[in-house]
């Protein structure tokens, strides 16, 4: 059953640049996953700061095998530092 995936990232101060460096370097890899339906990266329009990953995916097991990827690990490793929060990932399916 097909999932979404809805990740928040809040920069800490003055690490927005880093945060939109790492989100594109994540996002272009991840299009080419098998069972990757589709993701894109997107920025807050009132706070600069705030950034979120929505993607779309067949099944958790496609997603899962995602967060395995070297790409993904390196992403999770470098954004935890840049982020004033603890990582905020929701899977969610489709209301029908």
């Amino acid at each position: 059953m097909e999932i979404f995936i809805f990740a928040r990232f809040h920069a800490r101060e003055g690490q927005a640049d880093a945060v939109a460096a790492a989100l594109r370097a994540v996002v272009r890899p991840t299009r080419g996953e098998p069972g990757c339906r589709a993701i894109a990266a997107f920025r807050s329009t009132h706070d600069p700061r705030l950034f979120f990953i929505h993607s779309r995916w067949t099944n958790e097991a496609a997603f899962a095998a995602h967060a395995e990827q070297p790409h993904t690990q390196r992403f999770l490793d470098c954004v935890e530092d840049l982020i004033d929060h603890p990582l905020n990932v929701s899977r969610t399916r489709a209301l029908g």
